[in-house]
């Protein structure tokens, strides 16, 4: 699996951590960025992923910010993209089972480095379950296609 990673200033050094770890899971992690801890704006980092994973250039993304607030809104404004800010190993299982999401959202100033590693491997892990869950990803889905057209329904 090809994996995307980017964080701001305040998620640096998780996000550093993480593309070590997303390599020794087997799969291919790719820095999007900041090389440093300077201060950014997470709308730039966050932004180029969310488009790279939307354009199937990677399978899944990885952002990181103070709380994984700001990255989870900004990603979720590209097509396709159900990305979910998570702050516990089940709520990364479960959007993997019923929600398919291809963007992990996390915050680096509220988890410690366990459960941070702990729910990376899980969500990692996790396939979507489909069934009744795959009619509902279906409906957001098409609820993203009538905004584009302008539907008001």
């Amino acid at each position: 699996m090809k994996v995307a990673l980017a964080s701001d200033h305040r998620g640096f050094q998780v996000k550093e951590r993480l593309l070590k770890l997303v390599d020794e899971l087997g799969h291919g992690a790719k820095d999007f960025g900041p090389d440093n801890q300077d201060s950014v704006d997470y709308p730039d980092f966050a932004a180029p992923v969310a488009l790279a994973v939307s354009n199937g250039e990677f399978d899944r993304g990885i952002l990181i910010c103070g709380t994984g607030i700001g990255m989870c809104m900004t990603a979720n404004k590209f097509p396709g993209i159900r990305a979910a800010s998570c702050n516990n190993e089940i709520s990364a299982q479960m959007s993997r089972l019923h929600n398919d999401a291809n963007i992990l959202c996390l915050s680096a100033d509220l988890l410690g480095d366990q459960a941070t590693k702990e729910m990376v491997e899980v969500w990692l892990s996790t396939g979507f379950e489909g069934g009744r869950h795959e009619r509902r990803v279906d409906k957001i889905a098409e609820v993203e296609r009538a905004q584009r057209r302008g539907d008001d329904d």
